[in-house]
Formats: C-alpha cells, sequence, structure tokens
C-alpha cells in the first residue's frame, strides 16, 4: 500500500489526472463542470476558491519549506550570496517573454493583442515543481533554484496583475496589508519564545497573513511563504536537503512538512481539476504570441540574466552549470494555470480570450520537451539517496 502510495506521489499522478479529467470535463460536459466549479457552495464562496484560496496555501507552505531549506546551512541556496542568481535570474524570466511577446506582435499580430504581455510572465509552480523533479530529481539544488525563481515570479505577476490588469470591482487595497505584517510578527514572537508546535504559528500568523492578503484583493494563497521561515529548524549537512534523518525528525519545520505533504500531493488533484478546465477553441495568432512568448522568452531570459548574474559574482547553486540553468528556463516555461487567468483578465474579446488561453494550454506540451532536453543534455539526476552518498563521500 505504502509502495503504491509513494508512486502515485512520486509522478504527481494525482496532479495530471486532475488536469485530465478537467479538460475531458470541460469539454464533454461544459455546463456541469462550470457548475461544480463556479457554483456556490457557502457563503458566497465556491469550488475554485476553496481551492485556489485555501488549499494550495498549504500547497505554497511546502514549497517555501523546501525553499528555507535550500537557504539553510548545507542548503543549495546557502550561503545566500546563491539565493542572488535565482531572483536576477526571475527578473530575466518575466522580462525575457514580454520582450519576445511584444516584438512578435509588432511582426505578426497587431494593437488587438496588445494587451495579452502579461500572459506569459508567470510560471505555474505546481507543474513546473513536478517537471524539473523528474527531469532533475527530487534533491537536486535546480529544483530549489526553480522553487525560488518561480514564487518570485508569481509575486512579481501579481503585482503586474494588480497594476495593468486590475479588477474594477475589487481595486487593490495595500492597508490590508499590515494585517499580513502583524502575522510575520506573530510569527517572529514565536520563534523568540521558542515555540516548538506549529500550530500557534499557522492559526495566529498564517491566519493574519490570509486576512491581509485577501482583503488586500492580492492571491491569499502565499500567505503561510511569510510564516513558514520563523518556523524552528535544524541545520542541513550537505546531502541531506530531503532527507528523512532522526535529527530532523524534532525539527518543527520537518514535522509540518511530513504530516501535511501526503494531503498535498493528492489534494493536487482538486487544484488541476479546478484550473485546467479549458474548453477547446480556434487557435489563432494570440496563441502563437502567448506560446512562444513562454517558452523562448522564458529560457532567454532566464539563461541570460542567471548567467550575467554569475560573471558579476553571484554564482549558480553549487552542481548547477549552464546547461542546468538553461533546462531550468524551459521549465519554468509552463505558464498553465496562471497563463489561463492572465489570459481571462488581459481579453474581453471571447475570440482572441480563447485563443490566447489555448496558447497557454500549450505550454503544458514544454513538460515533453524539457523531458527530452534532460535525456539530449544528459543530465545527471540527483535524488535523496544520491545526495546522501555523495555527501559521505566527501
Amino acid at each position: 500500500m505504502n509502495k503504491t502510495v509513494n508512486l502515485l506521489r512520486e509522478f504527481s499522478i494525482p496532479l495530471i489526472a486532475g488536469v485530465v479529467v478537467a479538460l475531458l470535463w470541460a469539454n464533454l460536459e461544459p455546463h456541469s463542470y462550470h457548475a461544480l466549479v463556479h457554483n456556490e457552495i457557502f457563503a458566497g464562496k465556491n469550488f475554485h476558491f476553496l481551492v485556489n484560496d485555501i488549499f494550495m496555501v498549504l500547497f505554497f507552505a511546502i514549497a517555501a519549506v523546501e525553499i528555507t531549506q535550500s537557504l539553510m546551512k548545507g542548503g543549495a541556496l546557502n550561503p545566500l550570496k546563491k539565493a542572488v542568481n535565482p531572483l536576477l535570474a526571475t527578473l530575466g524570466g518575466v522580462l525575457g517573454p514580454i520582450g519576445v511577446y511584444l516584438l512578435l506582435n509588432a511582426m505578426i499580430g497587431g494593437p488587438d493583442f496588445a494587451n495579452g504581455w502579461g500572459i506569459p510572465t508567470a510560471t505555474d509552480i505546481a507543474l513546473a515543481w513536478l517537471v524539473a523533479r523528474f527531469v532533475f530529481g527530487t534533491a537536486h539544488p535546480a529544483v530549489s533554484f526553480l522553487l525560488l525563481l518561480a514564487i518570485a515570479d508569481d509575486a512579481i505577476g501579481l503585482v503586474i496583475i494588480a497594476i495593468f490588469y486590475p479588477d474594477p470591482l475589487h481595486p487593490v487595497e495595500p492597508i490590508w496589508l499590515l494585517a499580513t505584517l502583524a502575522g510575520v510578527a506573530a510569527a517572529f514572537i514565536f520563534r523568540k519564545m521558542k515555540v516548538k508546535n506549529y500550530w500557534p504559528y499557522i492559526l495566529v500568523g498564517g491566519v493574519l497573513s490570509w486576512v491581509g492578503l485577501y482583503n488586500a484583493h492580492l492571491h491569499p494563497a502565499l500567505a503561510l511563504v511569510f510564516i513558514i521561515p520563523f518556523l524552528p529548524h535544524t541545520p542541513k549537512t550537505p546531502g541531506q536537503l530531503f532527507e528523512d534523518d532522526e535529527e530532523d525528525n524534532h525539527s518543527t519545520l520537518i514535522k509540518f512538512e511530513h504530516e501535511w505533504k501526503i494531503f498535498v500531493d493528492f489534494g493536487l488533484f482538486m487544484f488541476g481539476l479546478s484550473n485546467a478546465g479549458v474548453e477547446l477553441s480556434g487557435i489563432g495568432t494570440a496563441t502563437w504570441l502567448v506560446f512562444i512568448a513562454l517558452l523562448a522568452g522564458k529560457t532567454i531570459g532566464i539563461f541570460t540574466l542567471g548567467s550575467l548574474a554569475s560573471l558579476f559574482g553571484f554564482p549558480l547553486p553549487t552542481g548547477m552549470g549552464k546547461k542546468e540553468l538553461f533546462l531550468a528556463g524551459v521549465v519554468a516555461a509552463l505558464g498553465l494555470t496562471v497563463a489561463l487567468f492572465v489570459a481571462g483578465a488581459a481579453f474581453t474579446d471571447p475570440i482572441i480570450q480563447g485563443s490566447a488561453k489555448m496558447g497557454a494550454l500549450f505550454s503544458a506540451f514544454v513538460a515533453a520537451i524539457a523531458l527530452i532536453l534532460g535525456k539530449v543534455l544528459r543530465i545527471k539526476k540527483i535524488n535523496g539517496e544520491e545526495a546522501a552518498q555523495e555527501s559521505k563521500a566527501h
């Protein structure tokens, strides 16, 4: 039984199954699919809200655990100087797609498509994480690099949406971010008081952070990203980034991850189900603008600024070279659900919007491209066991 569960989690079968079911359902029975996702369940909230604004808080929290470990002693992004490279690469991953989109639009598009430049700027963290673990292995430093890049990338995406694609019914209210700041302060106090149980951090710090982001009309799924780094944790030794060593079983950070990761892994079925239900429509100019801007723009932007950062003294994580950086840029081109969301806000014309959404949907094929490139470039996979063995060898 445990072997089957681990196999399902390792290959992210729940997430893939959710995407497939959503696509089939939305195209065979669109009315019932949209009723499931958008009809009110309680207090004006629907299934899409419960998944994207509540459940995904835990997903981003688990991602934040991985990044926190990476930044600790022995982690792939330690010393902190190594975190500068993925952050600068993030900038490339935003500017690159914008540049490619605008250039292509000048060549094959027109004024009607100009507002879509923001669609290819963000990365689908859930899918990028899945593909990265397939391509690089679970304990490869490129996975931590991509996670930090994707979260920073999505944060920039939220700012772009708030400024350039505002919801006239729900304008951003920054004053509410004081509640998020209060949540961070609470987590800091708990850490100073040496509180070992993670529940006070989540129920006080996390809830305050969520309320602040939600009422500020920013994505509340990021609420725990600001809280998780305060959970007490023990320093890592090289090669043990994803290992379940006995010492770490007493770490609040690792205990949180162990107790919630299986729930998140299987819960990603709901994420796929609620977000990937796109009705297949006509392929048009916007399709290619979005898809090429994602694939070429992300890859070129991340590779270029990541390489420049290395030249300026901000190295890539140990174990990452130019070919791993290039492949990380390709994986980051998985825009899918985030790009679908922005496409809905960028265009009001249903034909152009549908065409743009097809471009976002096509970005799922980046997974196959990345897997093939991983073989062609002979990327050495590093999993937990290999990392531990390398550590002992040194």
